[in-house]
């Protein structure tokens, strides 16, 4: 599945190719989120545009609507969507533990209620690769629970001790199913902020034997360098020769960081999420752009962009939008993000290349984390 093609030579960061059913995907990477089946605000044929490599999509949103028959009739996500290059699909445990009602939890598996009419589901862990299968996703994560921010010792062994057990049981099922052959399943390493629980977890998923490790239960509202932190603590750990995916983070200065420690693989909804509510992500920093200093800004959102919104329109033509309330505002800005994003992965992959990516990662962070307010130390 993964083939390593060039390792930085002061940094931990690395250059590599993933291959997928639907197509190779060069790596380090970001997945744009499209949670029910589409990016929001932008078409297919706008990230081919941006080209974007992959999408990720979210198990619990697709199982609750438009439901498994559905997408089963349609022969699986890729031909239910309209897109032709890889997809992972996530177990949609997170949702099940954020979203979801009156949810009952144990080693069998998960009991809830939806979020959206109230109706009673269970996920185990073999149902959730029942559900994965009839996705036909490139990439699929297993059923595991995430332990939250802050969570007691005893609540973060019993979430080790059950992600493993849902892991091999996830596994063990996958190992029956026709897609196996197509599909590329993940482990997921948790353990919370306990050193001691991480390396558990890391050698419990390791021993089962899995296509790929995600380290999980990140971003749950840890402070950053508590979530570098556990980065740091996992990742001498994990298998050199699969790919890495480090879930759920996403603004551009933590990817650049944790690139630089040897994550593979990145997703967030942030770039289209921040571009819904007005803000863009630029070469130096985060610019609200409904604020009203950009009222007749006339230059455009990002100087150093090559993207066809800063080709074309500028700052304060894209707040008028944003503050009419007209749509085009926010799908300009998510285009811009994710391009941003898409662009910022190819930047890193060339530094890789040119072993030149501690002086990348120096000059960006500086550059970024500046203009945010921050300091930075190396």
């Amino acid at each position: 599945m993964f083939q390593l093609i060039k390792k930085d030579a002061k940094t931990n960061a690395r250059r590599g190719v993933i291959r997928a059913a639907h197509g190779d995907i060069q790596s380090p990477f970001f997945m744009p989120v499209g949670t029910n089946a589409t990016v929001k605000t932008l078409t297919n044929e706008d990230l081919l545009e941006l080209d974007s490599p992959i999408v990720l999509s979210n198990t619990y949103h697709l199982f609750l609507r438009p439901g498994m028959e559905v997408i089963g009739q349609a022969g699986g996500l890729h031909k239910f969507m309209g897109w032709n290059r890889p997809i992972l699909t996530d177990s949609g445990g997170y949702q099940v533990f954020s979203l979801a009602k009156l949810r009952k939890l144990n080693d069998d598996g998960v009991s809830f209620q939806s979020h959206i009419d109230g109706s009673t589901h269970f996920f185990s862990p073999e149902k959730v690769i029942e559900i994965e299968d009839v996705l036909g996703s490139d990439m699929i994560m297993p059923l595991d629970e995430c332990a939250p921010y802050p969570c007691e010792r005893k609540e973060a062994e019993i979430s080790v001790k059950r992600t493993t057990l849902w892991a091999k049981r996830s596994r063990d099922h996958f190992l029956t199913r026709k897609m196996r052959a197509k599909q590329h399943l993940f482990g997921i390493v948790q353990g919370a902020t306990y050193k001691d629980l991480r390396g558990r977890s890391a050698k419990e998923i390791i021993d089962i034997g899995f296509d790929g490790y995600a380290v999980g239960g990140v971003s749950v509202g840890e402070p950053v360098e508590v979530m570098f932190e556990t980065l740091d603590w996992v990742m001498p750990l994990l298998p050199a020769d699969r790919p890495r995916y480090f879930m759920g983070i996403g603004m551009p200065d933590q990817i650049v960081r944790a690139a630089g420690e040897g994550i593979d693989m990145f997703d967030t909804c942030i770039p289209t999420r921040y571009g819904r509510n007005g803000s863009a992500f630029t070469s130096s920093g985060r610019k609200v752009i409904r604020n009203a200093k950009y009222a007749a800004d006339f230059s455009p959102l990002d100087e150093a962009c090559a993207c066809v919104v800063c080709r074309k329109y500028t700052r304060a033509y894209i707040r008028h939008l944003v503050n009419v309330n007209e749509i085009l505002g926010l799908k300009l800005i998510s285009y811009h993000n994710v391009y941003f994003y898409v662009n910022l992965m190819k930047q890193i992959r060339a530094a890789i290349e040119a072993d030149d990516y501690a002086d990348f990662q120096k000059q960006f962070l500086t550059q970024y984390c500046a203009s945010e307010g921050e300091t930075i130390a190396f």
